[in-house]
């Protein structure tokens, strides 16, 4: 997958994303795809975005490496503007099914419109869709939530709202995961510093490039 050069984001990228966490986890965490930060460390949702969903994810008791996290899209798409639905089904239908039919995560969250779209169905919403249960492609059970970006770009008593709407869902996963996986912990004592820890990667990325 790190040698990719199937699609046209690839021209536009420092090269394809892969994932962070532990693949032996219950739950896996699908966002859409790699914005800057991502792009220069090669795994999803370490920017912003990402240290956002750290604290979402905190407030329900998980830690990052203890998930599975993974995008639609591998390679950031051109000012970073939001992938296309035709872009996921193309880039997941290579790499994201490889990569759930390899992990076999007993929950899937979805993060935002495409993620929600490409394992739910293109017609659907995430304003209108999230907090409900379906079955995805691959017969696990998913629930969508907000993307944390679009947390950032809201204020007032929108973010508010929107911060507790994430909150139950992440809430449920978990809930619902446990119910498969009882005795998995989801917190390690000490939350990983992955801008730290994927350093290294982003470095061998700029000399690559």
């Amino acid at each position: 997958m790190l040698n990719c050069t199937l699609c046209h984001l690839r021209q536009d990228a420092i090269g394809p994303t892969s994932y962070n966490g532990s693949p032996d986890s219950p739950l896996a965490i699908v966002g859409e795809g790699p914005g800057g930060v991502e792009d220069e460390y090669g795994v999803p949702l370490v920017g912003p975005s990402g240290q956002l969903l750290d604290k979402a994810l905190a407030s329900v008791g998980i830690t990052r490496d203890r998930v599975y996290t993974t995008n639609v899209i591998k390679c950031r798409p051109k000012n970073n503007r939001t992938p296309t639905v035709e872009e996921g089904v193309f880039c997941a239908g290579h790499w994201l099914d490889a990569e759930m039919a390899f992990v076999r995560p007993k929950i899937i969250i979805a993060l935002g419109s495409v993620a929600l779209k490409y394992l739910y169905g293109p017609d659907k919403r995430i304003t209108k869709d999230r907090g409900q249960w379906f079955t995805t492609k691959y017969d696990i059970p998913a629930i969508a939530t907000y993307h944390p970006a679009y947390l950032l770009r809201l204020t007032g008593k929108e973010l508010v709202k929107a911060k507790w709407e994430v909150y139950y869902d992440l809430q449920a996963a978990v809930e619902k995961c446990r119910e498969y996986a009882p005795a998995y912990d989801f917190k390690s004592a000490e939350p990983p510093d992955l801008l730290a820890l994927y350093t290294p990667r982003r470095d061998s990325r700029k000399e690559g490039r």
